[in-house]
């Protein structure tokens, strides 16, 4: 059985979760250099259903949490679902003026 590697491609701009050399699902964003705009989560079609996008969600923000220097805008509708079902994540979401 291949394990899934979770991985940071900052010059995609994208965190990306493999199986093998399989791309499995990723999460795509942008950097102003205080907020990072998580705008597209998507994961192949054959791969689907699995929890990988909540997988690649749950380690970029938790990569961010670690690193401290940026706050996260939800932009794609996953992201604000997945934040929704994790209000204990919370703290480093962008706040709303």
């Amino acid at each position: 059985m291949t394990s899934l590697e979770f991985s940071h491609e900052p010059d995609a701009s994208r965190w990306a979760l493999r199986k093998g050399n399989q791309l499995v699902s990723v999460l795509d964003y942008r950097d102003d250099g205080t907020t990072v705009a998580m705008v597209r989560s998507y994961t192949v079609p054959g791969f689907r259903g699995h929890g990988y996008a909540a997988e690649v969600v749950g380690g970029a923000v938790a990569e961010l949490e670690a690193r401290g220097d940026r706050v996260v805008q939800p932009v794609c509708w996953y992201v604000a679902d997945w934040f929704d079902a994790h209000p204990e994540r919370a703290g480093i979401l962008k706040q709303r003026r």
